[in-house]
């Protein structure tokens, strides 16, 4: 029976994100899954003045999109065994919906994603968009926090 089949790894680029990617790594050999990557561009959104409203910029420059496909392509190469197929996503929006709706729409049977420890006022004030995967994920979801136990993230 296989369980996982797909696994999707939201990526932030911080050395937290980096962690859970390597840890994934192992389960989707342990799985021989294939893995797919999320990176999730959030739109600018500048303050209101009293007439508008909020105010948020839609269109992700492709600039912003190209050098994000890049830098993932090439985290890709260096944490990823050749044996391992993936695939490298960029999205732009809230990242907790982009990270739930490219599960849905990928049928991912497993995400991985790291939790950054927030605690207190940051918490309150940026809450977690791991704690909102977890919610609403179409799938199971394993959250990482450093140190996890038996693993090193530290080559």
């Amino acid at each position: 029976m296989d369980l996982v089949k797909s696994i999707l790894v939201p990526i932030d680029f911080s050395d937290y994100s980096k962690g859970a990617l390597k840890y994934a790594v192992e389960v989707a050999k342990t799985f021989d899954a294939k893995m797919s990557l999320i990176y999730v561009i959030e739109p600018v959104v500048y303050p209101s003045d009293f007439s508008m409203g909020q105010v948020s910029i839609p269109a992700v420059d492709n600039d912003a999109y190209e050098r994000s496909k890049d830098e993932l392509k090439k985290l890709a190469e260096q944490e990823i065994d050749s044996s391992i197929e993936v695939e490298v996503i960029i999205k732009s929006g809230k990242p907790f919906v982009e990270i739930n709706e490219c599960a849905a729409e990928k049928d991912i049977d497993l995400i991985i994603i790291a939790t950054h420890g927030h605690t207190g006022v940051e918490h309150l004030l940026f809450g977690s968009t791991a704690e909102k995967v977890v919610r609403k994920a179409p799938c199971p979801v394993l959250t990482l926090r450093e140190p996890i136990k038996g693993f090193k993230f530290n080559k």
